[in-house]
């Protein structure tokens, strides 16, 4: 009979071949899409899906080489005893990656702004400034930098402040999305119907995921999963792990990895559902921005009648 041990060592590699089966097939889909999309750009809107699907191909890039080298930041865990699983190695890759993530939330929503212009509202400045001004990318930009300081220093407030900011960054753009949705919604039985569909499943995705992240992030994840322990961490007399500053943390950031395919380690339960959303869903949702959402253009009776909605 095998021990609890192999049982959850053969489980945690099971797990893994999952995460990485699900993102090579998001990143050859993304190809046909890159290649599919490259051969035949709609004049107007070139620049627009060239964009689109050069920030989808470096977040799924990305996202298939880290779901295959497991990375935990602030203990520097390594699913492979290799400098290819460094984790100062991963984290500037995963600049490039949530850049790329927010730029096509961002370019997305202002696309569709820019398409759909009544759903601006001109009359309340402060939606008018989440609809046009993408604070999502500002937040994820800002939190980088916290992110990059914090896996060098080993300061685990610096991973808190990044994680509120991504938890600000989604929660920050939910009114903007319903409004727009049932803005978007009001079009039903109208010629600029059929026009809008793409930014209605744009919509609708971005506010699932908006609302679960931002729930997730006030409810369990920043108050359960991060505060408490950065918190702890500031007030112990010999910090664990210690902090680190210079050059040399910058090497050992670099250099040390710890090889573990223990789960528990990594933080169980909660660190899987972590893992497998963000290397699922996220990607799924990138496949879509991909597409480059658009409207051909409103039919200007249809816009008119839908000013005052």
């Amino acid at each position: 009979m095998p021990s609890t041990t192999e049982t959850t060592w053969t489980w945690a590699w099971y797990w893994w071949g999952t995460l990485v089966a699900i993102n090579a097939i998001n990143l050859i889909v993304c190809i046909c899409l890159f290649v599919s999309s490259a051969k035949d750009p709609h004049p107007v809107d070139a620049r627009y899906q060239r964009w689109m699907r050069i920030l989808g191909l470096v977040f799924l890039c990305v996202a298939f080489y880290r779901s295959i080298f497991v990375s935990s930041y602030l203990e520097q865990l390594a699913w492979f005893d290799s400098l290819l699983n460094s984790s100062l190695l991963i984290r500037f890759f995963a600049i490039f990656a949530e850049l790329s993530f927010a730029g096509l939330i961002a370019k997305s929503l202002l696309r569709m702004n820019r398409d759909v212009p009544i759903l601006i509202s001109t009359n309340n400045k402060v939606a008018a400034f989440l609809q046009t001004r993408a604070p999502v990318f500002c937040c994820i930009l800002i939190a980088n930098g916290f992110a990059t300081a914090a896996t060098i220093t080993k300061i685990d407030v610096l991973f808190a402040i990044e994680e509120t900011l991504w938890g600000l960054a989604f929660l920050s753009i939910i009114p903007m999305l319903i409004m727009s949705m049932r803005k978007l919604f009001a079009y039903r039985n109208t010629a600029a119907w059929a026009d809008t569909q793409q930014f209605r499943v744009l919509t609708i995705i971005l506010a699932i995921f908006a609302i679960g992240y931002s729930a997730y992030s006030l409810f369990y994840h920043l108050p359960i999963e991060y505060w408490p322990s950065a918190l702890a961490q500031l007030q112990m007399q010999n910090p664990e792990p210690a902090f680190r500053f210079g050059i040399q943390a910058i090497r050992d950031a670099f250099f040390i990895v710890h090889e573990t395919k223990d789960l528990n380690a990594w933080g169980g339960i909660g660190f899987i559902v972590w893992q497998t959303g963000y290397f699922s869903i996220c990607g799924w949702m990138v496949l879509y921005m991909m597409t480059a959402p658009r409207t051909q253009g409103i039919n200007k009776s249809s816009s008119t009648s839908m000013e005052n909605i």
